[in-house]
């Protein structure tokens, strides 16, 4: 009885969440891109790209609900960091509330300041930057400065993994990182479109 009420719990705590990320894809579909959360498929696919033993700075643009940051804390080195940049403050106040970790630096900035703010938090580069801020429904010069300023701070052996419903991130990758690799993941709604760049 007490596994059914705790399975019944997370059921709905999930389906909140659902309904948050719905709620907020209404009223900033320009900023959220699109009306559901990636599937696990998307972010196991994204997240193998990772070398982990490696990883010390992680930087994820768009947390929102934290399906990506959750899986990526769990699998974070212990003495790892993870600094997510979050422009909504809805999804901010949530993942304050349901993700208590050390190890995460939540702030409420856009992506085209990532130069400024690990500057601000003392760190020099990353490792690996994960996107899922939507390039189609983004100002354009939002980003060109998201691809140059992801460029810049990343070490010379880091990527920028990026997840997205559309082609339109490729032509701003390209331009900046040269050599796009490019895969695709059928089990999501709709299926995504992903790009890995190495600096």
């Amino acid at each position: 009885m007490e596994l059914q009420k705790l399975d019944g719990l997370r059921t709905r705590s999930a389906f909140e969440q659902m309904l948050l990320f719905a709620r907020n894809f209404v009223k900033y579909p320009n900023l959220v891109g699109w009306m559901l959360p990636s599937s696990p498929f998307v972010v196991a696919q994204v997240l193998k790209q990772i070398d982990w033993q490696q990883a010390k700075l992680i930087v994820e643009y768009g947390p929102g609900i934290g399906t990506f940051t959750r899986e990526i804390l769990r699998q974070m080195r212990p003495d790892a960091t993870l600094l997510a940049l979050e422009v909504n403050s809805d999804f901010i106040e949530h993942l304050r509330g349901s993700v208590h970790d050390p190890r995460m630096r939540l702030i409420q900035a856009s992506a085209a300041d990532v130069d400024v703010e690990l500057a601000r938090l003392g760190h020099k580069s990353a490792d690996y930057v994960i996107s899922g801020i939507p390039f189609k429904t983004l100002p354009k010069e939002v980003c060109d400065a998201v691809a140059r300023k992801t460029h810049a701070v990343l070490q010379p052996q880091g990527a920028f993994l990026v997840y997205q419903m559309s082609g339109a991130a490729l032509p701003y990758l390209e331009r900046v990182f040269g050599r796009v690799r490019r895969d695709f993941q059928w089990l999501n709604i709709l299926p995504a479109r992903l790009f890995y760049c190495s600096r």
